[in-house]
């Protein structure tokens, strides 16, 4: 094994003693951009090729992305020069060579000078140069005559050239075609174009993340990264699964001038000593512990604390360029106030938010704050903030067996308990429920009733239970992820296999992905949400990291008596609220407290009424300015279309041999 000083690591080689005594170098992968060129970034490094058996893996490649293995595939090397590539994870690898071809796992095959290898079906790009000395294989049968130096590359050049020029045109009709089919159905599609909440309405909803290539009027009142982290931040506390620090500290300047900055990341070991090395000298990394298997820190939060209070962000996005620029994201963010002293006034909001800080294990640290004075950073610091003026109720999950009154504290047991709390309108008994989100897990019946069960919580104005509610479960078809900005590409993102989307007792709940009004059908969903709905009107809407797995929400053991979760996750619930919102308190607005500003009449508080939650499609969406009436922008049609007998839920680990919006296949 051979460690290049200045990366991670840039080969990793198991041979046998023999071999080792005698390896040789023969050659070399280089990191490709998607247009092919070599990527000169450094942020990948070129992998160096010996005689023997070469293994690659996630652990020693600085590649964020879960899906390598850390023993991904291998390539050996011949005394002949000759170079074979295997599959040894279980995800595909695509190899271009004359043609694309996709080897599954344990399937090997030949490669030569120039051959591009795919770590991920259309990602993470490698070709393959071999060293002087080391010839090119070419078929007897293909070469009867003396190489002509530049004949026969110039004919392979032109085939390239023609096959590209194929593509385009084919990508060019494809996009025509669609253009088309979303202009015929444009009647009130643009719903989003009015979605311009007051700004003391901003915390009672949440915003769509701006999208490269949509339309203007798609990006009304979206937001980017550079739109909540700003102003005078003294620390930040990012949370989150994936994090490229090159991408987050080039997008977002200011995080150079924050004092403080500790990521809390769901990151491999080998991607965690990669982002030490590279990370700026005040940063400090920490992964949550995992005691039980397979589990991940998949929230998606930010804590940032400003001279007058603390902002939190709540949102789907890793902090990667794809998630914040080609996907369908959702965020959420809230300033509260630091307390006066001595107040103690807490809430549900103050007590769930320090009960899964303390879960993280964060790393104390000091932090000097002007005119505040030394404090130790900890979950319990974040007590010193006012969240009375909470507009939501914090979802989260945290790993372990949970038992005893701590049953009722997390995952889809907490949401239950929060739901039994609450009173809603009769018209939402026995209302549909929408699942939405980017990953399957492996679910069975059993599960989903008791999930169901959950969801489904809550009694009306009569006290009467709600009722169970009918599930659907948006997810993109093949044709979806073809179509979309991304092309087949899209679907790396929606990373669920055949064996958990093809179960039989998952048909009678698929419904489309359709998000025409907010311009968004064709950028893929990573958000994940869950809602239960009658019409565009809705009981409640929660905004979260969480896929519908048992690992994310638990699953219920010991006769109910205990809740099993895996992974750590974060969201928010939209609840009906009978709390009149007077002000809005503001950490980047000289840190005042700005006056109401709905045009009608402010609600006194013995007016203070139920608010009503509603979609872009709503005609109460239209007067936003009135205080009982919250437009949340629910990105997808409700009710949500059925799968036709045509349409086919997308699995990533299938071949799609109809060509994409870009010409590619799939992998």
């Amino acid at each position: 094994m051979l460690l290049l000083l200045g990366f991670i690591i840039s080969r990793f080689m198991s041979i046998t003693l023999s071999s080792m005594e005698h390896s040789s170098q023969v050659g070399v992968l280089v990191p490709l951009t998607d247009n092919l060129d070599e990527d000169t970034s450094n942020s990948i490094p070129k992998l160096e090729i010996s005689k023997g058996v070469n293994v690659l893996g996630r652990d020693l490649i600085p590649i964020t992305d879960k899906r390598i293995s850390r023993k991904h595939l291998s390539l050996t090397v011949s005394d002949d020069g000759s170079v074979e590539v295997a599959v040894e994870g279980t995800n595909p690898v695509v190899i271009r060579s004359q043609q694309r071809k996709k080897l599954l796992s344990r399937e090997k095959l030949t490669i030569k000078d120039g051959d591009i290898i795919e770590l991920i079906p259309g990602h993470y790009l490698f070709k393959y140069k071999a060293f002087n000395g080391v010839k090119k294989r070419y078929s007897p049968n293909k070469q009867k005559r003396p190489l002509i130096e530049g004949v026969q590359d110039e004919s392979l050049a032109q085939k390239r050239s023609r096959q590209v020029e194929e593509d385009e045109a084919l990508a060019r009709k494809l996009q025509s075609e669609m253009n088309d089919d979303i202009q015929d159905k444009e009647i009130s599609v643009e719903a989003i174009r009015n979605f311009k909440p007051p700004k003391d309405k901003i915390p009672l909803t949440f915003r769509l993340m701006r999208v490269k290539g949509l339309q203007p009027w798609a990006n009304t009142n979206s937001v980017s990264i550079g739109d909540v982290i700003q102003g005078n931040v003294l620390v930040a506390v990012l949370s989150n699964y994936m994090v490229d620090l090159d991408w987050l500290i080039s997008e977002c300047p200011t995080l150079k001038k924050i004092p403080h900055v500790l990521v809390v990341h769901g990151e491999s070991d080998g991607r965690q000593e990669h982002m030490k090395r590279n990370k700026p000298s005040n940063w400090i990394l920490h992964k949550p512990p995992l005691p039980i298997a397979w589990g991940t820190h998949h929230s998606k939060a930010m804590f940032l604390v400003y001279p007058h209070g603390v902002r939190i962000i709540v949102h789907t996005a890793n902090l990667i360029y794809v998630d914040w620029n080609n996907k369908s994201q959702g965020l959420w963010m809230q300033d509260f106030p630091w307390k006066h002293d001595g107040s103690d006034k807490g809430s549900g909001f103050e007590s769930d938010l320090i009960d899964y800080l303390s879960a993280l294990k964060l790393p104390e640290f000091s932090v000097q704050l002007p005119e505040r004075g030394n404090f130790s950073l900890n979950a319990s610091f974040f007590k010193k903030f006012d969240y009375s003026k909470a507009t939501v109720r914090l979802i989260a999950s945290v790993p372990g067996y949970h038992s005893g009154s701590n049953i009722k504290k997390w995952g889809h047991m907490k949401i239950r308990s929060v739901l039994q709390e609450c009173v809603f309108d009769k018209e939402f008994r026995n209302a549909p429920l929408i699942y939405q989100f980017s990953s399957l897990g492996s679910l069975d019946e059993k599960w989903m009733a008791e999930f169901a069960f959950s969801m489904s919580s809550g009694v009306s104005d009569d006290k009467k239970p709600l009722g169970l509610g009918e599930p659907l479960i948006v997810w993109p078809t093949v044709e979806d992820i073809r179509c979309s900005l991304e092309g087949y590409a899209a679907g790396s993102c929606v990373p669920s296999p055949q064996k958990n989307v093809e179960k039989a007792f998952l048909k009678k709940y698929w419904a489309k992905w359709k998000a025409t009004h907010t311009g968004r059908c064709r950028a893929m969903p990573h958000i994940k949400t869950f809602t239960r709905h009658n019409g565009q009107n809705l009981a409640w809407f929660l905004l979260t990291s969480s896929n519908l797995s048992k690992a994310a929400w638990g699953a219920l053991q010991k006769n109910n008596t205990q809740l099993m979760i895996r992974s750590y996750e974060l969201g928010v619930l939209f609840l009906p609220s009978s709390t009149s919102h007077a002000h809005v308190f503001s950490c980047t607005e000289n840190g005042s407290t700005s006056e109401n500003k709905y045009s009608g009449s402010p609600l006194k508080t013995h007016e203070a009424k139920r608010t009503k939650l509603v979609t872009l499609a709503s005609p109460h969406s239209k007067k936003m300015h009135l205080p009982d009436v919250v437009t949340l922008p629910v990105p997808y049609e409700l009710p949500p279309a059925r799968y036709s007998s045509e349409d086919v839920p997308w699995s990533w680990d299938k071949q799609y041999k109809k060509r994409d919006v870009l010409g590619q296949v799939w992998p």
